[in-house]
């Protein structure tokens, strides 16, 4: 950051957001004020303008009650002001008379209300009303049945404009509403010859302080008849009970000096402003202008106070009739969109047979859905691996359930080149554990911002060692290029978007509690097969062999009278015996793994390697293998289960490069993300991959059992044992190219390797 960014942001910060503009210790001197303790309505203190218009000294006022002023009786004026303000602190208008220095009667406009233990009276000379209620009548109800009649929130304010203008006389009269930002857009206008026109320009968000802001939304009409005026103090400078008079609620309340200095800029000397609130938030003004000082007499400010209030109301009715139609369309594409995942049974089907309603539910150009490594798009979209590292950035942020921005470019630079993409994003998370989206894109919408001068252009010098911020000096009319922008997102949008994250959390929780009710009895069935597998097993071993044992008695002592179909016939039941002897040791093998627990320990595999190629020196002494072992690292499990799972492997590659003339096998390792692969690979007859997902099952071959021996349990057995381990376990081949199964297993260094070992086990 720059030094004249920094010393700007502390004088902003010192003269906007620091100002006293509550408690400003002072009054504009078109009235005075008057503050009285709430039961003896003595002044305890009083604005040095008094002078002015009743001719007393502030000082000789202290002490004095309000009764003695308006020559009234004490008592029941009490009373009737108690009454007024018991309940509230809105102020209430009275009119009355107080006695002159001199002893003559002057006529007063009197606004009162309470706070804490004191009545605040602020009184303004009466002027001549030429304009009663029963004139004001038949104008009033002109005015609101146009209102009615008025189709959307300009026209109301059109409206308004004209006839804040009739009644008050200003050179000028602009409507504004507030963007989301706090900028202001003139929407409505009505200017006397000789006035600039600010109409469709916009109004810097800087142009009001966020505690004025809260002031307006408080205090609905402010006046200030001349820009020029001297302050008038209060006297003394905090009441008894100490600590300075908030005068918020007070209408003759002193305002900025920037404030002022914003007015003399633009060429004003009297203003008034009139708030438009909506649902207790600031949405516009109504801002009057003359060139001149002009007073607007309380009953003027009454009947402007109350157009303000109806307007409000206007805007209200409206934006909550327009609101109310767009959450109503929502929800419908909402309950489409959930009817097609459940006839479907995923959130993802669902929304891909309906992808227009997808779309038009955020009215957006583009959206995706994102579940782990798949990435399902829609309409004009980033890439996929752009749309992951959108992922990941929305999953770090603080409000990655419902994540919405219409600059993304501007919040993450990396993303500047996806912005006639997604210059926009609006996300919803559907995972509490991973980073899986529903997301809608928009592309950035380039436009020309007219500002009523430059936004920026600001001043600061320095005043008795004080920096001091001054206001901008021209309103001419400044364009603004914006890029990287798209359409913000409505709240409506973002709230349902909230809603059918809600409704999609509800199904994959409810998808989940079906699928461990469902694992649940898949485990009871798997036991009861285990269970059943391992006594059917155990059963038929001892059978087995003894056929295998008596063919071969049979064989050695009468093979030589039998013929020679009955010895083909007793070969074949030997053959047969063994075969299913083996079937049986590998069932049992397998129905063993889930019910042993596993002993893991530190393994060194080169060892268990060069073991295994030993152990089928005797079988393979015939055929010529190349054997190409690569240096293998330390791994962590249960040594005897491990050295199975690599002796299948090994076997398969033996076998399946049986019709080679040279066979070739290599295994080694690589290192993965927080996992060591290991691998077996062979130059042997391979397979089709399309049949991957049948290959780790039980009893499933992918050749004829009279091409390539085997009971099918094998392989399983292997996927079996890597899973216990934490492991994962594949295959990659090619027809008549070889075979490479991989087996991965957690990294010894790994903090959570033996745990996941142990828990499987």
């Amino acid at each position: 950051m720059t030094q004249t960014s920094r010393t700007l942001s502390t004088v902003e910060l010192d003269n906007c957001a620091n100002e006293p503009i509550r408690i400003p210790g002072s009054v504009q001197p078109h009235g005075f004020l008057l503050v009285l303790d709430r039961v003896s309505l003595a002044v305890v203190q009083t604005s040095t303008s008094v002078e002015t218009h009743l001719g007393f000294k502030a000082e000789a006022l202290l002490g004095r009650t309000l009764a003695e002023l308006m020559q009234r009786d004490a008592a029941p004026l009490a009373v009737e002001l108690e009454q007024l303000t018991a309940h509230t602190a809105t102020p209430h208008h009275l009119s009355t008379s107080l006695r002159h220095d001199d002893g003559t009667l002057r006529d007063f406009d009197m606004v009162v209300h309470a706070i804490d233990t004191l009545l605040l009276a602020e009184f303004e000379p009466a002027t001549v009303r030429t304009l009663g209620a029963a004139a004001m009548y038949p104008s009033l109800i002109s005015f609101v049945t146009q209102l009615q009649q008025a189709r959307t929130t300009d026209a109301v304010c059109e409206l308004a404009v004209a006839e804040v203008k009739r009644v008050t006389g200003f050179g000028r009269v602009t409507a504004y509403a507030f963007d989301e930002e706090g900028h202001g857009r003139v929407n409505a206008e009505r200017v006397d010859r000789g006035y600039d026109a600010f109409l469709g320009l916009q109004f810097p968000a800087a142009d009001i302080p966020a505690q004025a802001r809260e002031l307006y939304v408080l205090n609905r009409i402010r006046v200030i008849p001349d820009a020029r005026y001297v302050p008038s103090r209060l006297v003394p400078p905090e009441w008894p009970a100490g600590g300075p008079t908030d005068l918020s609620n007070v209408a003759l309340r002193s305002v900025s000096p920037v404030h002022l200095e914003y007015m003399r800029n633009m060429g004003t000397m009297a203003s008034m402003s009139i708030s438009i609130v909506v649902e207790g938030r600031l949405w516009g003004m109504i801002s009057c202008h003359n060139t001149d000082a002009l007073t607007v007499p309380v009953q003027t400010r009454v009947a402007c106070d109350l157009l303000g209030k109806m307007v409000s109301l206007q805007v209200e009715a409206r934006e909550a009739h327009a609101d109310t139609g767009r959450r109503l369309e929502l929800r419908q594409l909402l309950v489409r969109m959930l009817s097609s995942m459940a006839d479907h049974d995923s959130v993802a089907r669902g929304l891909y047979h309906m992808p227009d309603t997808f779309l038009n539910f955020a009215q957006a150009t583009g959206a995706a859905i994102v579940s782990g490594d798949e990435c399902l798009t829609f309409g004009e979209t980033p890439d996929r691996m752009t749309i992951k590292a959108l992922c990941a950035y929305i999953a770090a942020q603080p409000e990655r359930d419902v994540f919405h921005t219409d600059r993304l470019s501007l919040v993450e630079p990396d993303f500047d080149p996806v912005i006639e993409q997604a210059s926009g994003v609006l996300a919803v998370s559907i995972s509490e554990l991973h980073p899986n989206f529903i997301m809608w894109f928009r592309p950035q919408q380039l436009r020309t911002i007219e500002w009523a001068g430059a936004p920026s252009k600001q001043d600061v010098h320095e005043e008795n060692g004080t920096l001091r911020l001054h206001p901008r000096k021209s309103f001419q009319s400044w364009q603004e290029e914006v890029r990287g922008q798209s359409r913000p997102w409505d709240r409506a949008v973002v709230d349902a978007a909230a809603e059918l994250r809600a409704a999609v959390l509800g199904i994959v929780l409810r998808k989940a509690e079906e699928l461990a009710d469902m694992a649940n009895e898949l485990d009871r069935t798997n036991k009861e097969l285990e269970a059943f597998s391992y006594s059917v097993s155990h059963d038929l071993r001892a059978p087995l062999r003894h056929i295998a044992g008596y063919a071969e008695l049979l064989d050695e002592y009468e093979g030589g009278k039998l013929s020679e179909k009955g010895v083909r016939f007793l070969s074949n039941i030997g053959d047969s015996a063994r075969f299913a002897g083996n079937l049986v040791d590998s069932l049992l093998t397998f129905s063993q793994m889930g019910r042993n627990a596993l002993r893991p320990s530190s393994v060194d595999l080169t060892p268990v390697i060069d073991q295994i190629v030993r152990e089928f020196q005797p079988d393979i002494q015939h055929r010529e293998i190349e054997w190409e072992i690569r240096p293998l690292p330390r791994t962590y499990g249960d040594a005897a289960y491990l050295h199975l799972a690599l002796r299948n492997l090994i076997s398969n590659a033996i076998k399946y490069t049986r019709t080679r003339e040279r066979a070739h096998v290599e295994i080694g390792a690589m290192p993965g993300d927080g996992e060591t692969v290991f691998y077996v690979k062979d130059n042997g007859v391979g397979f089709d991959m399309k049949y991957t997902p049948k290959l780790f099952g039980v009893f499933q071959r992918l050749h004829r059992m009279e091409d390539f021996e085997g009971t099918g349990i094998g392989l399983a057995n292997v996927r079996r044992i890597v899973e216990r381990h934490g492991g994962r376990v594949w295959a990659e081949a090619e027809i008549d190219k070889g075979a490479t199964f991989f087996v991965a297993l957690p990294d010894p260094g790994s903090a959570n390797a033996g745990a996941r070992v142990q828990k499987r086990g």
